[in-house]
């Protein structure tokens, strides 16, 4: 197991949470809509998913702090385990105007709709299953935000595979730290099937025989506002 980071982070705490008000919203059926991971989840209603955004560049930091990271070179391979619509793809195309991505999801609306630059470098696959490269055929693969929506025994398969095909590894998951972020991370997410702290993750990790980088997202308490004294 290598490194903890904190490269993802900067962007999840952009975004305020309601957790609660996501509970009961009728979360079960929440959650088989966003399983489908078809339209209702990255253009639908935020109850179901992404609620649809129009690209603004936030990945470009992400991909800055991964090249700096892992001193990527301007011809480097990269691998997007679950790249959904490409943007952090496209943002190391943008950087590394030399470089080779490549990126699968099992989303077939997500790959029909990616980023126009780097839609042709996409296809559909699960992680779960075997990985159609040879071993460390990239210099970095990556896995955000994924992983997590898997049962735990297709973690280690897909983490495996991670660590078959590339040389350098970086995955993020979500977790939690105590039973409180427990709580918020039941409440707020649609599609996770792995509920680990990070001790179980790691012991995953070592089971999958993963060496990579690695990184936790935590559904923290939203911050509550001091009143003014008078």
């Amino acid at each position: 197991m290598g490194r903890l980071l904190n490269i993802v982070n900067q962007l999840h705490r952009r975004t305020a949470r309601d957790y609660v008000g996501r509970m009961c919203d009728e979360k079960v059926h929440c959650s088989e809509v966003a399983r489908r991971f078809d339209r209702d989840y990255w253009d639908g209603d935020r109850r179901y998913g992404y609620g649809g955004y129009k690209y603004d560049g936030r990945w470009s930091v992400v991909a800055r702090a991964l090249i700096d990271t892992y001193a990527l070179p301007s011809v480097a391979k990269i691998l997007d385990v679950g790249c959904g619509r490409g943007f952090l793809l496209y943002e190391f195309t943008r950087l590394l105007p030399g470089c080779s991505v490549t990126g699968f999801d099992v989303s077939e609306y997500a790959l029909a709709t990616a980023k126009e630059e780097v839609r042709d470098r996409l296809f559909a696959h699960r992680a779960e299953d075997p990985f159609p490269f040879p071993d460390q055929a990239f210099d970095l693969v990556i896995s955000l935000n994924t992983l997590h929506n898997l049962p735990p025994q297709q973690v280690v398969k897909a983490i495996e595979e991670m660590q078959r095909v590339g040389k350098d590894k970086y995955l993020v998951v979500e977790s939690f730290k105590d039973s409180e972020e427990l709580f918020n991370l039941q409440c707020w997410a649609l599609t996770c099937e792995s509920f680990f702290r990070p001790q179980t993750w790691a012991w995953v990790y070592d089971l999958a025989g993963y060496t990579g980088d690695y990184e936790y997202i935590y559904f923290e308490p939203p911050a509550i506002p001091v009143a003014k004294s008078a």
